[in-house]
């Protein structure tokens, strides 16, 4: 059985609290042995890098009225299912329903959401998304070794 377990950070380190995700996901396998696959800057990357992984968490950077710095689990069947602003050409829900046709994406998906605050040109994350960093990898390596449990 392939207990191959991915962590992606989707997201770009140049855009302020866009980096979220690429600096959570490299926190994480860093600390769990995940391989990091990130960053991600457009989800249909994603195709290739994470197949046949038993699981894949991926982070990414949101913008949905929330604090900055909030972290939560997003459900990627209801998120697919709704109308949502991204600054990806093609959702990530749709990527992952595609990779599950194609028979080539992991068998779970895990999606962390950090609420960020500044979208702007340059580096480095805000106070607020900066202090969520180190909370936000530990709540994915937890949903990682859950997941990976489960499977």
């Amino acid at each position: 059985m392939n207990h191959r377990v991915v962590v992606a950070g989707l997201g770009n380190d140049y855009r302020g609290d866009d980096g979220a995700g690429p600096a959570v996901a490299r926190l994480v396998a860093a600390s769990t042995g995940a391989v990091d696959i990130g960053p991600i800057a457009e989800p249909l990357d994603l195709l290739g890098k994470w197949d046949g992984a038993c699981v894949a968490v991926l982070v990414d950077a949101m913008r949905t009225g929330a604090p900055p710095g909030t972290v939560c689990v997003v459900d990627i069947e209801t998120e697919s299912s709704r109308q949502t602003t991204s600054t990806h050409a093609i959702g990530l829900g749709r990527v992952v329903r595609l990779a599950s046709v194609l028979g080539t994406g992991p068998r779970r998906v895990v999606v962390l959401g950090v609420e960020g605050a500044d979208f702007a040109d340059g580096q480095g994350l805000s106070d607020a998304v900066v202090r969520a960093v180190p909370r936000a990898a530990a709540t994915a390596a937890e949903l990682l070794f859950a997941a990976g449990l489960q499977s």
